[in-house]
């Protein structure tokens, strides 16, 4: 991991909006301010809390598409003590991450 830095808004909209789909909260779930990127950045993923180690499950899986038509796959995940652990992002050709996407671009390929 690299660095701790604080998180983005965009960042921010997209968690909350991912747990507003699953009839959760901030509050039930408090994002943190600060964050490492994986990658340095490249695909967009982001730890949540200091322990990567602690994962317990995903909450969510939902996907995107990046500007050069690439599905992005994106999974909120939490840990074991049922904190927001990482929001992962995973580009099928591993390619780095064009555009980050807003709320209004993402699919839900499940029900949730």
């Amino acid at each position: 991991m690299n660095q701790t830095r604080k998180i983005r808004e965009n960042e921010k909209d997209l968690i909350g909006f991912l747990l507003e789909k699953l009839n959760l909260n901030v509050i039930d779930y408090p994002i943190n301010e600060d964050v490492f990127e994986y990658e340095g950045g490249k695909m967009g993923s982001i730890s949540l809390n200091d322990n990567p180690d602690k994962y317990a499950g995903d909450l969510i899986q939902v996907e995107y598409i990046d500007t050069d038509n690439t599905p992005v796959m994106i999974t909120l995940t939490h840990d074991d003590k049922g904190q927001l652990l990482d929001l992962d992002f995973w580009k099928t050709d591993f390619s780095k991450l064009l555009k980050y996407p807003t709320v209004s671009e993402i699919i839900f390929r499940y029900e949730v």
